[in-house]
């Protein structure tokens, strides 16, 4: 049963990605140059809705903290992260995209997994390497998080309540996300594009 309900969700995680337009690079460029930002609100809402909601069900006893699950802060997650960032804006997908993106047809998507593949085999590879330059170890104690919850194995950077500081975190990317204008930077057009319009 909880392979199917994984199915199930996993289904419909990916066709709101779709529907929401994450699986298509032109999207995602258009996002990333800020000259339609649909995308990146709706991003923040699905993540201040849902961190709004994990925090209040937690604070509410309605969610167990058991099933939290915090991974270790060290180095290489920081150089991973800025490496999947130019990943990302270079080829228009990230792993979850991807896989909607090839799901429903697109050729290139398919070319993107193949080179996530590559690279997460370098990866594995070149692993002793990188552990021994030090990226890899753990920073301000290893699994911690930003504020400190209740009856969690992890401790917190600040004394604020991890819950309530979820909450409020949630609700100002729902802000943001509703604040946001639809973009920043203007569509600019050749100037031939100017000249055909005014005929």
């Amino acid at each position: 049963m909880e392979l199917v309900l994984a199915i199930l969700i996993g289904g419909a995680f990916g066709a709101t990605l779709d529907r929401i337009g994450a699986s298509n690079p032109t999207w995602i460029g258009k996002m990333l140059n800020l000259t339609n930002l649909h995308l990146m609100k709706t991003i923040l809402l699905a993540i201040g809705v849902g961190s709004s909601l994990m925090f209040g069900g937690q604070m509410m006893g309605l969610v167990d903290v058991g099933h939290m699950s915090v991974k270790a802060s060290y180095v290489g997650v920081f150089v991973g992260g800025m490496l999947l960032g130019v990943g990302w804006a270079a080829s228009g997908y990230c792993p979850g995209t991807g896989l909607v993106a090839a799901a429903t047809g697109r050729r290139d998507a398919l070319v993107y997994i193949a080179g996530g593949l590559f690279g997460a085999a370098a990866y594995m590879a070149a692993y002793p390497a990188i552990k021994a330059t030090g990226l890899l170890n753990d920073l301000y104690g290893g699994k911690v998080t930003l504020g400190s919850i209740p009856n969690a194995a992890y401790d917190g950077v600040m004394t604020i309540q991890g819950d309530l500081l979820g909450i409020v975190l949630g609700m100002i990317f729902i802000i943001v996300a509703f604040m946001l204008p639809d973009r920043i930077k203007p569509i600019t057009r050749p100037a031939d594009a100017d000249s055909i319009a005014a005929q």
